[in-house]
């Protein structure tokens, strides 16, 4: 693939990318496959848990099988076996349609099968749009933000709106090739 067709979205913890891709898909004819975390409100221990689900669908469960990990400010606690057998399954779904990759971060950069998975849809020919935490000491996610198939945008409170309008139309042109 020599054009850039896939899009990244990066920013600060709050800039919007998980607003804005969800913005974005709201305009695509596409089915989305791929995969969303979801970071809940703090235990009584201080630790965050964070749950990985498929993209593109309401239903949300949950449980052990989805948690991918907990954090707290300095501590973080991964199951990489979340990431390896649901997060690869969301990525391996989307036979055609759209893949939401939200978000991408350092928790999950030795879970080797996921690793994997995300390059190979950052290869493929199905569209792509993720969001990429800015982390810049995680070589995983400089490796992602770097991919020759990709477009990188930065995201922050001031440019949310504008980018999604010029945004819009890659991801419209997307729904002309389906």
């Amino acid at each position: 693939m020599s054009e850039k067709k896939h899009i990244l979205i990066c920013g600060e913890i709050g800039a919007g990318k998980s607003t804005l891709i969800s913005r974005l898909i709201a305009h695509s004819a596409r089915p989305v496959y791929g995969f969303v975390t979801k970071r809940l409100e703090a235990d009584g221990s201080g630790f965050h848990p964070i749950y990985i689900h498929p993209a593109g669908s309401d239903a949300r469960r949950y449980g052990e099988n989805n948690l991918v990990g907990t954090c707290d400010r300095k501590i973080h606690n991964v199951n990489l076996d979340a990431f390896n057998t649901l997060g690869v399954s969301y990525l391996k779904a989307a036979p055609n349609g759209l893949i939401v990759m939200d978000e991408l971060g350092f928790m999950e950069a030795k879970a080797e099968a996921f690793v994997s998975a995300v390059f190979d849809a950052l290869n493929g020919a199905v569209p792509v749009i993720a969001a990429v935490k800015a982390r810049f000491d995680v070589p995983f996610l400089n490796d992602v933000r770097a991919h020759p198939n990709t477009r990188l945008y930065t995201v922050t409170k001031e440019n949310r709106d504008e980018l999604f309008e010029r945004l819009l139309p890659a991801v419209r042109a997307w729904d002309e090739t389906f």
